[in-house]
């Protein structure tokens, strides 16, 4: 194929991709509120006229409030749990405005982190500004419901890309102070800041640990300490756990080893009637297994990363960690992975510094195919005994990703040279 009809092909899929996003996700924005953005709006709706946040975590009060302030449709008016109280402070700003008009900003704001985070890939990566619009297009119905319903990703995802950027411009305190911003409303973050400290990047960490105390200080003065101790109490640690209600249990649409072991083990009448066995004892010890073999595979490929020479080995330990965060995480929706940027960009990238092209483009393809899985389709299978496995693509695919990355980075053989570029042409 020549050069010509590459860049044809590319248009051509741009376009698709463009038209895509414009249709499922947009468009919807524009027109009625759905799911998830009523509780954005309705929590920083009563931080600021009411100060009654110590009730956030009242479902029944709060599905009430949401009603009563007119935000959604009433058929899912949702709960804050199993948010942290900042949460409450990201929508402040637009309160004054009407919930649709409000959903409308944010939407032209996450538009616009697009565009930014098109331009920070290509800058960071030296990719041409073709190659990283189609990247960040590819994230597909991450992008189409984290538009529609208004949430925050597609903006902290922009603020990981822009902290590496500030990061290799040598702006450590800088580069935390942007992957810290996030972290008391959205945890993602925190395994990007864990792989700095493994590199003793403490400047970076100070940073972090600034933004994050200077976040939930400020929440704590306008929504006041009883929330805050009520989530520390009540919240955190069952839902770190999968166990906050409502929450992943049983709902393949959160695609995590928690629920799918839940599936295959745990009985219940109404929804779970088809489990492939009633035992609760063996669900247990499936997740805690899981888990633990995927963070002692991590904590092996870190040690080798920090053993060698190379002097990229910050990305692929931020690739290591942002895959593994995703993939144990008891529950998280489509939305959530367009958190995968800057992973894996910086895992294709340092592959292919490495001259191992076969795994990099594996990532990427697992990346791709993450984006658009019928998962109307795969549902399909969530009560169907043992083949509630296929209802779990997006879980499978993130293993192979990850187990594609771990093998990679274990059967190299160590470098004792100096990458010729951490972020080469692509």
């Amino acid at each position: 194929m020549n050069i010509r009809a590459y860049l044809i092909v590319k248009l051509l899929l741009l376009v698709v991709l463009g038209t895509g996003v414009a249709l499922r996700g947009v468009a919807p924005a524009f027109t009625a509120i759905t799911d998830d953005f009523p509780e954005y709006f309705t929590s920083a709706t009563i931080a600021r006229e009411t100060q009654d946040a110590a009730k956030f975590y009242d479902g029944a009060w709060f599905i009430a409030q949401v009603r009563h302030y007119g935000v959604g449709n009433g058929i899912n008016p949702g709960e804050f749990r199993p948010y942290p109280p900042a949460t409450a402070l990201l929508l402040m700003p637009l309160t004054d405005f009407k919930p649709l008009t409000a959903l409308r900003i944010v939407t032209v704001v996450s538009l616009t982190c697009l565009f930014c985070s098109t331009l920070l890939l290509s800058r960071l990566f030296r990719w041409d500004l073709l190659d990283s619009a189609l990247f960040v297009l590819a994230s597909g119905w991450a992008l189409h419901s984290g538009l529609r319903d208004g949430h925050p990703y597609i903006l902290i995802s922009t603020f990981c890309l822009l902290g590496y950027y500030l990061y290799r411009n040598r702006m450590p305190r800088l580069a935390g102070v942007c992957f810290g911003m996030f972290v008391p409303i959205k945890y993602y973050p925190l395994c990007i800041l864990a792989a700095f400290v493994l590199r003793l990047q403490w400047r970076v960490a100070m940073g972090g640990v600034i933004a994050i105390a200077g976040v939930t200080l400020l929440s704590i003065g306008v929504l006041g300490w009883q929330v805050h101790q009520i989530f520390l109490e009540d919240v955190l640690f069952n839902h770190l756990a999968g166990h906050v209600e409502p929450g992943p249990r049983f709902i393949a649409i959160f695609q995590s080893f928690d629920t799918l072991f839940d599936r295959l083990f745990i009985f219940d009448p109404v929804r779970n009637p088809h489990p492939v066995l009633d035992a609760p004892l063996l669900r247990t010890v499936a997740v805690i297994g899981t888990k633990t073999l995927m963070v002692l595979a991590a904590a092996a490929a870190l040690v080798k990363l920090a053993r060698g020479t190379t002097a990229n080995a910050i990305a692929p330990a931020i690739g290591i960690l942002g895959t593994l965060a995703l993939l144990i995480a008891p529950g998280s929706g489509t939305y959530a992975f367009v958190l995968l940027w800057l992973p894996v960009a910086l895992l294709t990238a340092h592959f292919l510094s490495e001259g191992a092209r076969v795994p990099a483009y594996l990532i990427l393809g697992t990346y791709v195919l993450i984006g658009f899985i019928p998962y109307g389709f795969t549902y399909r299978f969530a009560r169907s005994g043992g083949l509630t496995v296929l209802a779990f693509p997006r879980l499978f695919l993130m293993l192979a990703m990850f187990v594609v990355c771990i093998c990679t980075i274990l059967l190299q053989r160590s470098s004792v040279k100096l990458s010729r570029a951490e972020l080469p042409h692509v």
